[in-house]
C-alpha cells in the first residue's frame, strides 16, 4: 500500500464537525484481496488488537468491525479502525471515523478523529505497516508502537494545568488558539483576547515572577512582612556553605536559588559531606546556592488565585513500601505499572525515576536498590514532594484554618502574583503556623494545577475555574462577532463591502481574502489568506473587534475552517469550479461542501442564502441558525415561505433593496444608487449587496448605517483592486477583473457587451488544475461574449506552459469562436501590453488578471503614456496652428 497523501485537518470540515485526519490511500493489488480472501485475518486481528471489538462499524453493535472482517472488507477500511483504535491505546479516546471510495481503483479517501495532530499523523502510517503486514499473516507487537505514541503525546500535548484552563474555557464557548509548541495559548479572540503560559497570565506581574524566582529575595521580603520563614543564606562557593552551616546549624536544606519541580532541592541534611554533596548538586542548576534551615513537619502546597485562597493539598514524597520479598527496585518497578502514572505530565501521577536523590536518601538509611524491606515498612526516596519526581498529593482544602488562609493570600498580594502556589512545612495547616516550628518555604509563580485536580486522595478543586473566571468575569465579551463568506463567486467583493460597512460605523475590521489579512483596512499580510491560517492571523491581532471572512474551497478541504462557530455565514452561489479536486468531482459534492460554512453558524446566529440558486437553497434545512435569504425577485416563493416562518429577506421592491420582515419593510437604498451596480446593470453585483446588507443587519447595523457604507463603496482599485475595476482610457475603456471560471464569464458577459459600443477584447486564461472539461467549457463560455481573446497562461498550475490555453482555445472553437480571432501570448505582463495596444476608439479591454498588482501598474503605465501623446500633439497642433 502507498500513502499517497495524508494531513490534519483542523477546524470544521467537509467530512466532520471535529478535526480528522486525512489520508489518501491506494491498497494497490489488495484491492483484488478483501479480508475474507485471506486465511486467519480475523483471529490474527483478534489477538493483536483484542480491543477492535469495542468498535461497532457498521453493524452498530459492538463487534461489528470484527463481523465486516469476516463478511470481507478492503485495506483502507481496517486501516482506518486501526489508526484509531493505536490512539485509544495511547490515552487518547477517539471513535469518529469513515472511508471513502474513488472514482479510480484502488484509492481510497480514509478520514479519522485526532485529538493531539502529531499522534494522530503517526497512528495513521503505523496502520498501514500494521495492515499491508496482516495482509501477508504477520502479526505485529503492537506495545512498542502506542509506547512511541504515548512519547509522541507527551511532547505534543499540553500539560495538564494549561489543558484544564482550556478545557474550562471550552465549557464557557470560549475559544482558544495554541500559538507554539508548548503551552503558550491565546483564549478569546481579538481585543477580547488573553493570553496564558501554562498558569502565568498575560498580566502576571513581571516583578512578581522575578521575587518568586529569587528564593532569597522572596524569604527575605516575607519575613520582613512577619510571614513565618526559615532562617537561610545564599551562598556561591562549598567554604561559604560550610559557615553558612555554623551559622544556621543543622539539620538543613540546599536548593538552587533559581529553579522549579523540585530540581536540585536535598533536604534534612545532617552532616558537612552531605552538604557538599548537596552543593554541588544544585550548583548543576544554579550558580548561587541558598541553605536554609530544616524545618520538621508535612509539605502543604496552597494555590492562590486572583488573591483568594482556592486550596491546598497535603504533598508526600514517593515512597516504597516493603512486601518481605522483593527488593527496591522491583518495588519501584511494581509502583510504576500503576495505570495512574505516566511519563512526565501524561498522566495524573508521574513515574518514579531512580537519581541521585533516591540512592542517597536510601544510602542514608543504610540501603541499596537491592534491599528487601520487611513487610510492611515503608521508606521515603524522594527528599521533595513534587508531583514530577513521584510524589502523591491530598487535599486538605477543608482542614485550613482561616488564619493560615487570610495569611496565603497575604503572601500572593506581598510578592505580586495574580496565580501562586505556596509551598509550606507544618506539622498541620490546621493551626496557624508558629515561626520557627512551621513556615513558608517557597513560592511559585507557574504552580501546577494537577495535585488539586486530580489529587490521589480526597476531592478535586476545579481551581481552572477560577482562573477562567478572572479572565473572564461575568458578562466580559471573549469572543468578537465573525461573517464567513463562501461561494463560487463574488466572495471578494462581498467580503471587502461587509468590511467597509462595518469600518464606516466604528468597528475595527479583520478581514481575510484571496489578496490579504487587512486588519483596520491595511493589509498586513499579502497572498490568499481564504483559509484557516488567514482566520488565525486576524483573532490573534489584539486590535479587532470584528471578523470578516472569505472562506474559499480550497481551505474548507484541505484544513477546515479556521473557526468553531460563526455569528454570520453567506452562502452566494454554487456554480462547476475546482470539480476534480480533493475528492470532489460533482456539483452535489461541492454543495456539501460549501454548506459547511452556513452549518457552523451557531444557533443564535444568521445563516445567509441566495434564493435565486436552487443548489444554495438546498442547503436551507441544514443550518441551525436563523436564515436570511437574499433575492432579486420579490415573488420568489422561497422568500414567501421563509417570511411566514417569521425570519428576514433581502429583496428588490420598485428598484429599491428592501429588508423584509413579517411586521415591517424597510428601505435600504435605491439600486442606481450604489455605485458597484453599475446603475443596476451589473446584476452579479446586486446579488452581493443583497448579501452584504443581510450580513450587516443581522450585526446590528441599522438601514441609514448600512446606506452610508453602499454609496461610498466602489469597484476603484483602491477600494476593490481586481474586481471590475473600471478605467477610462480616453478612447476606450479597461476592466480589470480576476473572474477566471465559467460562472463568472457568464455573470459579467452581458454587462461587458453593454458598456461600449466598439469590440470586446480580452485577455483571458484557464487554471491549470481544473479538469479539462472545465477549462474546454471556460473557452466556450468565453466565446458568447467576446470578439477577440488574447490568451495568457498565468496559471499552468500542474500543467506544462501552454497546455492550459491551448485547452482554452480549443473552448472557444468549440464555441464558434474563429481561430483567426484568437491571439496567443502566454506571459501575462507581455499580453496585457498586446491587448491595450490592440484597442482602438469605443473598444472595451477586460484583463483577467492573476498578478492583480502588476497588471494595474502596467496599465496605469500605459495610461500615462497615453496622456503623454495627446499632450504632445496637442502642443505639435497648437504649434502648427500658430
Amino acid at each position: 500500500m502507498q500513502i499517497i497523501e495524508m494531513r490534519a485537518i483542523r477546524g470544521p470540515n467537509y467530512y466532520s464537525r471535529h478535526p480528522v485526519i486525512f489520508m489518501q490511500l491506494d491498497i494497490q493489488e489488495l484491492e483484488m484481496k478483501p479480508t475474507d480472501m485471506v486465511e486467519g485475518f480475523k483471529k490474527n486481528m483478534e489477538s493483536m488488537m483484542p480491543s477492535l471489538y469495542e468498535h461497532k462499524c457498521s453493524p452498530g453493535r459492538i463487534g461489528g468491525f470484527f463481523e465486516r472482517l469476516d463478511r470481507g472488507t478492503w485495506a483502507g477500511h481496517v486501516v482506518e479502525h486501526v489508526a484509531l483504535e493505536l490512539q485509544c491505546l495511547a490515552g487518547q479516546e477517539v471513535a469518529f471515523g469513515k472511508t471513502y471510495n474513488t472514482d479510480k481503483i484502488g484509492i481510497y479517501n480514509l478520514v479519522y478523529r485526532y485529538i493531539d495532530e502529531n499522534t494522530g499523523l503517526r497512528a495513521g502510517k503505523m496502520a498501514v505497516d500494521i495492515v499491508e503486514r496482516m495482509f501477508d499473516s504477520i502479526v505485529t507487537d503492537i506495545k512498542p508502537l502506542v509506547s512511541e505514541l504515548k512519547e509522541i503525546s507527551t511532547w505534543s500535548l499540553l500539560g495538564p494545568s494549561t489543558q484544564s484552563i482550556i478545557d474550562e474555557a471550552s465549557k464557557r464557548g470560549i475559544p482558544h488558539i495554541r500559538l507554539n509548541e508548548e503551552s503558550y495559548v491565546q483564549l478569546g479572540q481579538g481585543i477580547h483576547q488573553r493570553r496564558i503560559q501554562a498558569t502565568i497570565m498575560d498580566n502576571t506581574s513581571a516583578l512578581g515572577v522575578e521575587i518568586a524566582d529569587d528564593k532569597e529575595r522572596t524569604k527575605n521580603l516575607l519575613a520582613s512582612m512577619g510571614i513565618p520563614v526559615p532562617r537561610g543564606l545564599s551562598v556561591i562557593s562549598e567554604d561559604e556553605a560550610l559557615k553558612a552551616a555554623e551559622t544556621i546549624g543543622y539539620p538543613l536544606v540546599v536548593k538552587p536559588l533559581v529553579g522549579n519541580h523540585g530540581r536540585g532541592i536535598t533536604v534534612n541534611i545532617i552532616s558537612k559531606e552531605e552538604l557538599l554533596n548537596a552543593f554541588r548538586t544544585a550548583s548543576d542548576i544554579c550558580q548561587t546556592i541558598l541553605v536554609e534551615r530544616y524545618l520538621e513537619g508535612f509539605d502543604y502546597r496552597v494555590l492562590v488565585i486572583d488573591g483568594k485562597f482556592v486550596a491546598a493539598a497535603l504533598r508526600e514524597p514517593a515512597y516504597v513500601i516493603g512486601n518481605g520479598k522483593d527488593n527496591i527496585e522491583k518495588l519501584i518497578e511494581e509502583i510504576n505499572k500503576d495505570p495512574e502514572r505516566g511519563v512526565g505530565h501524561e498522566n495524573n501521577l508521574t513515574q518514579i525515576t531512580i537519581d541521585y536523590m533516591t540512592e542517597r536518601f536510601l544510602a542514608v538509611q543504610e540501603l541499596t536498590l537491592k534491599s528487601i524491606l520487611a513487610d510492611g515498612r515503608k521508606i521515603y526516596i524522594k527528599s521533595t514532594a513534587n508531583i514530577s519526581t513521584g510524589g502523591i498529593a491530598q487535599d486538605v482544602t477543608e482542614n485550613v484554618h482561616p488564619l493560615n488562609q487570610l495569611m496565603a493570600e497575604r503572601v500572593a498580594k506581598i510578592i505580586g502574583l495574580n496565580v501562586m502556589g505556596i509551598d509550606i512545612i507544618a506539622a498541620s495547616l490546621e493551626s496557624p503556623l508558629e515561626s520557627g516550628l512551621s513556615g513558608v518555604v517557597e513560592v511559585n509563580a507557574a504552580p501546577g494545577f494537577r495535585m488539586h485536580l486530580n489529587p490521589t486522595k480526597g476531592t478535586p478543586r476545579n481551581v481552572s475555574a477560577q482562573v477562567v473566571d478572572m479572565l473572564y468575569p461575568a458578562g466580559v465579551a471573549h469572543s468578537v462577532p465573525i461573517v464567513a463568506v463562501t461561494g463560487t463567486n463574488g466572495k471578494t467583493t462581498t467580503t471587502r463591502l461587509i468590511s467597509h460597512i462595518l469600518g464606516l460605523n466604528g468597528r475595527v475590521v479583520g478581514m481575510t481574502s484571496t489578496d490579504a489579512v487587512t486588519i483596520n483596512n491595511v493589509p498586513i499580510l499579502h497572498g490568499d489568506y481564504s483559509g484557516p491560517e488567514g482566520v488565525k492571523k486576524v483573532m490573534m491581532d489584539p486590535t479587532i473587534d470584528q471578523a470578516v471572512c472569505e472562506v474559499a474551497r480550497g481551505g474548507i478541504l484541505r484544513r477546515g475552517l479556521g473557526f468553531e462557530v460563526s455569528d454570520v455565514g453567506i452562502l452566494l452561489n454554487i456554480t462547476s469550479d475546482h470539480l476534480g479536486e480533493g475528492g470532489i468531482n460533482t456539483l452535489e459534492e461541492l454543495t456539501r461542501l460549501k454548506s459547511t460554512v452556513t452549518e457552523a453558524v451557531k444557533p443564535s446566529g444568521y445563516a445567509i442564502f441566495n434564493a435565486d440558486d436552487m443548489r444554495v437553497l438546498s442547503c436551507l434545512n441544514k443550518t441551525k441558525a436563523k436564515p436570511i435569504l437574499f433575492s432579486k425577485n420579490l415573488h420568489n416563493q422561497a422568500l414567501k415561505d421563509n417570511l411566514n416562518k417569521g425570519n428576514m429577506n433581502v429583496t428588490i421592491k420598485d428598484g429599491i433593496i428592501i429588508i423584509q420582515k413579517r411586521e415591517w419593510i424597510s428601505k435600504v437604498s435605491s439600486v442606481i444608487d450604489i455605485p458597484i451596480t453599475f446603475d443596476g446593470k451589473a446584476e452579479f453585483n446586486i446579488e452581493n449587496v443583497m448579501a452584504a446588507i443581510a450580513a450587516t443587519a443581522a450585526l446590528g447595523l441599522n438601514e441609514a448605517q448600512i446606506r452610508a457604507g453602499l454609496v461610498s463603496f466602489s469597484t476603484s482599485i483602491e477600494q476593490s483592486p481586481g474586481r471590475m475595476n473600471m478605467i477610462d482610457m480616453g478612447d476606450f475603456k479597461v476592466v480589470i477583473d480576476y473572474g477566471h471560471n465559467t460562472g463568472a464569464i457568464n455573470a459579467t458577459g452581458e454587462f461587458i457587451k453593454a458598456l461600449m459600443p466598439g469590440r470586446k477584447i480580452r485577455m483571458a486564461s484557464g487554471v491549470g488544475n481544473r479538469r479539462k472539461e472545465d477549462i474546454l467549457e471556460f473557452g466556450v463560455a468565453l466565446s458568447n461574449f467576446y470578439d477577440h481573446i488574447i490568451l495568457c497562461d498565468s496559471d499552468p498550475r500542474e500543467r506544462n506552459v501552454g497546455e492550459t490555453a491551448q485547452i482554452v482555445q480549443e473552448g472557444l472553437i468549440k464555441g464558434g469562436f474563429k481561430p483567426d480571432r484568437i491571439t496567443k501570448v502566454l506571459d501575462e505582463r507581455e499580453a496585457t501590453k498586446v491587448s491595450l495596444e490592440m484597442a482602438k476608439l469605443g473598444d472595451v479591454v477586460v484583463l483577467q488578471v492573476d498578478n492583480i498588482e502588476q497588471v494595474i501598474k502596467d496599465v496605469l503605465d500605459y495610461k500615462k503614456k497615453l496622456l503623454k501623446r495627446m499632450i504632445k500633439s496637442r502642443e505639435i497642433s497648437n504649434s502648427v496652428l500658430q
